[in-house]
């Protein structure tokens, strides 16, 4: 089965650094988790989260290494790729994406990756 139209819309914003359209692939009351953080919840606390990582970034690539779709859920194993100030930052990373598929958009994003990783790789780099 192929990926919910969302899910794929949602990856496609990501990778051209659209927080606006990435946001806009959740319900009012959608959240997204990056684990352990509390999760944001909407369209606004969604584009909050990815806009620093994005405007930061001159390109981003998430490489889906295997992903598993219902209607109703995708579960994506990634290496997420970030490209700043000409070096690559890339960390692995799990995420189960919950879509409602009458409305389709996205209802639940949890993120699963290891932070001490993600910030011994990025170190201070997101805070220039």
């Amino acid at each position: 089965m192929t990926a919910p139209p969302v899910v794929t819309r949602f990856l496609a914003a990501v990778e051209a650094r659209d927080p606006d359209a990435a946001g806009a692939c959740f319900t009012e009351d959608g959240t997204w988790a990056n684990v352990p953080h509390p999760p944001v919840v909407g369209p606004a606390g969604v584009r909050g989260m990815l806009a620093p990582i994005l405007a930061r970034s001159q390109w981003v690539r998430w490489d889906i290494v295997t992903a598993a779709h219902t209607p109703e859920r995708s579960w994506l194993e990634r290496v997420d790729r970030f490209g700043i100030d000409g070096t690559e930052y890339a960390v692995a990373c799990h995420g189960v994406v919950e879509v409602d598929p009458d409305r389709d958009l996205i209802t639940d994003f949890r993120d699963y990756v290891d932070l001490g990783e993600w910030r011994a790789r990025l170190g201070t780099v997101l805070q220039r």
